[in-house]
């Protein structure tokens, strides 16, 4: 197997105003591509600026997107896909949170927005390719087929949030960084090198459209307000009050505000969240390991589990790798742990990997505890 085509392609290069998006254009360029640079504008508000490192998809980020494809060398142009982003992303987000699930953004912005609406622009516009900064790899194979793998450098991955990509969109995905072995530190010594202004641009970080990081106030903004309801015990035992079931997630320790000890005096997790009668059900640590989930909505990035099949599995963006055994049955995966594994929540992604290569990813629907196999 080898990397992707070396013959020149139109490549349309995604320019978030970051520094790993402007070199990942900047290589696709070097390597003789012929590369127009885009920005997305995402935000329905762009006239504000982001607090700190927090956020993007400002006028600021656009600024610096523009300021790179000029030293790059190459056209550039802002493509207004606000409303989309905040139909499949944003009101997605709100309503797996209002029915107890916990989504994953990120994700969910490459299956809809980079892969899909601007991929799909892009393939009508005439270019071959997408291009992103992720870190990840696609590899062809010697029939033509195309496999996404985990990046070289497993600390910088994010084929994680890459595995709802089909082999169709793979076929028309760039990713320059996955196959470098380089730290962070290098990509930016690389862009200052290249006369790169956001070479010293701190990250984005957490979730791009809530830009003060307040995800409880965001959502109570778009809920209806606070809504006050019971935490309970694994009994049913009333333990105190909170101010909205979709301001927790499963596995959560800190915020609790549980007004006295539990009596082995150890913590308390959040273990399961009820929107139907608004409560949250808190217990001990260990009543949060899983043995076992169903997972819906799956896309595979090439041949899907059809057999049950030992694989290993990824559940967080940044989360190490278990071993599983997942089979395929009537559009559900069902997956069962090795060992058992703790803050699994539905509504997040599962992504099965067969060595380096992802083979798919699929929507947490029920997960099943240690002992009690109680559905999550």
């Amino acid at each position: 197997m080898t990397q992707t085509s070396q013959r020149p392609l139109r490549v349309l290069a995604a320019m978030s105003g970051g520094v790993d998006s402007a070199v990942a254009a900047a290589r696709a360029a070097e390597a003789g591509h012929d590369v127009t640079g885009v920005h997305l504008a995402l935000s329905a508000n762009p006239q504000s600026f982001r607090t700190g490192a927090r956020g993007c998809c400002t006028i600021e980020d656009s600024r610096d997107a523009r300021r790179a494809a000029d030293v790059i060398g190459i056209p550039f142009y802002v493509w207004d896909l606000a409303e989309r982003f905040r139909e499949d992303v944003v009101e997605d987000f709100v309503a797996e949170y209002e029915a107890g699930r916990t989504p994953n953004p990120c994700l969910r912005c490459n299956e809809k927005i980079k892969f899909a609406a601007l991929l799909d622009k892009a393939l009508a516009l005439g270019f071959d390719a997408v291009c992103t900064g992720h870190y990840a790899t696609v590899v062809l194979g010697d029939d033509g087929s195309r496999e996404l793998h985990r990046a070289s450098d497993m600390a910088k991955d994010q084929s994680y949030v890459l595995g709802v990509l089909d082999e169709r969109q793979l076929a028309h995905a760039m990713f320059p960084l996955g196959d470098t072995l380089t730290t962070k530190d290098e990509i930016r010594a690389e862009a200052e090198r290249r006369g790169l202004a956001v070479a010293k641009k701190p990250d984005s970080h957490d979730i791009c459209f809530i830009a003060d990081g307040d995800t409880q106030g965001f959502l109570a903004d778009r809920l209806g307000g606070t809504a006050e309801g019971d935490i309970l015990d694994e009994s049913g035992t009333k333990l105190g009050t909170h101010e909205g079931a979709f301001g927790f997630t499963i596995g959560q320790r800190k915020g609790l505000r549980i007004g006295h000890p539990a009596a082995d005096g150890k913590p308390r997790y959040v273990l399961d969240i009820s929107p139907v009668n608004n409560t949250v059900t808190v217990g001990p640590v260990e009543a949060l390991d899983v043995t076992a989930l169903t997972a819906i909505k799956p896309r595979w990035c090439g041949t899907p589990p059809a057999c049950p099949g030992t694989y290993t599995a990824q559940l967080r963006a940044h989360g190490g790798e278990t071993e599983v055994t997942a089979e395929l049955l009537d559009k559900t995966l069902t997956v069962s742990f090795a060992e058992p594994v703790r803050g699994v929540a539905p509504g997040q992604a599962v992504v099965l990997y067969d060595g380096t290569r992802v083979v798919g990813s699929a929507t947490i629907a029920t997960t099943v505890r240690r002992e009690t196999a109680a559905a999550g």
